[in-house]
């Protein structure tokens, strides 16, 4: 019952994180990335648009800030307040499994964002890049999803000629709808009962499913009307290839690992008598710049065995794979971003604790 439960809570995390990435992923290609190059001249226009950039769910926003800030176009403060905001693949993972918190969290990570950013930038008045402004070109995506043949036209004339990955997606993707719209994944989460005590109209269960359901269909539009080239390349290529099975494996494994361990060990009671030590470690993981290992720390507030204050210390830290072209481009700025990070983290995390959340 526990695996059958985890697999089911596995499939609805990893489907509603995908159906939120394909959106994303079309309307930057369908933008051609221009709300990414409108830059802000002032230094509080560039911390904010790091900031803003930060909370964008996946690596998009970030890629896009470190790509700027790699070219002297924005500041240090720019890349720690977007490094602050961020959280990844997991901010998908986030609003899928606890909606609520994700909002408070992301109002908090802004806020927090934008003030370090700024002092940063007090202190920190020219910080070393490679590259000059010069070199700096933001990738140009071929014209993947305009087209002057009617929308229709397009969406009839590729289920006419239907290619097996895109059979696949519009398949999987039709399940995962039907089993929103009709309940399946309902009244079986495997997170603990206090998740359930405060179901309002907005954030209830059902009307939640409903929505993705609702979101579901208009991805399920655009899978089958864009080009070939545009499926395979962004939907198939970059987003099923690369994310879904490692979204999957790390939100499977964190849920079975929490599920089968409470039945060994007293969790709760570890944590209640230990704080110290799981919020240091949650600092530290925090580090890694790769989504997937701090899913187990949503997974663990989610079934309310650690404080908010212990999500909140991760989440500051982490940002996803955000910066891995950073750490390629500049060791420098990722070394000093990650230890204004680090510190951040830490100071927000023992504040949030002892101000008993």
């Amino acid at each position: 019952m526990i695996f059958t439960g985890v697999l089911k809570n596995a499939f609805l995390i990893t489907g509603l994180v995908m159906v939120m990435m394909l959106l994303i992923e079309y309307f930057n290609v369908h933008s051609q990335g221009r709300p990414f190059r409108k830059i802000e001249r002032s230094r509080f226009g560039q911390v904010l648009l790091g900031a803003l950039l930060g909370l964008v769910p996946g690596c998009i926003g970030g890629f896009a800030l470190v790509s700027l800030f790699t070219h002297r176009i924005v500041s240090f403060g720019a890349l720690v307040a977007m490094m602050i905001a961020a959280t990844g693949d997991e901010a998908f993972v986030l609003f899928a499994m606890i909606p609520k918190t994700a909002l408070l969290l992301n109002v908090i990570l802004f806020a927090l964002a934008l003030v370090v950013g700024l002092i940063v930038d007090r202190v920190v008045k020219r910080f070393p890049a490679p590259f000059s402004q010069r070199h700096f070109a933001i990738h140009e995506h071929r014209d993947d999803v305009h087209s002057d043949v009617p929308f229709f036209k397009r969406l009839l004339c590729n289920l006419r000629r239907l290619t097996f990955q895109r059979a696949l997606l519009l398949f999987g993707l039709l399940v995962f709808i039907l089993g929103m719209a009709f309940g399946v994944f309902e009244h079986d989460h495997v997170h603990v009962d206090s998740m359930h005590h405060h179901h309002d109209f907005l954030f209830s269960e059902r009307w939640l499913n409903l929505l993705f359901a609702g979101l579901g269909v208009v991805v399920l539009a655009l899978i089958a009307a864009v080009n070939e080239h545009f499926l395979e390349a962004h939907l198939w290529g970059h987003l099923i290839r690369k994310h879904f099975l490692k979204i999957f494996v790390w939100t499977f494994g964190a849920l079975l690992l929490i599920q089968y361990g409470l039945q060994y060990f007293d969790v709760q009671h570890w944590i209640s008598e230990n704080p110290m030590p799981v919020l240091f470690a949650a600092v530290l993981i925090g580090i890694i710049p790769e989504s997937g290992p701090h899913i187990m720390f949503i997974t663990l507030f989610a079934s309310g065995h650690i404080p908010f204050s212990v999500l909140l210390a991760n989440s500051v830290v982490q940002d996803g794979h955000t910066a891995l072209p950073l750490l390629a481009e500049s060791k420098r700025g990722f070394l000093w971003s990650k230890l204004v990070n680090v510190a951040v983290g830490l100071i927000a995390g023992l504040t949030g604790y002892l101000c008993g959340f």
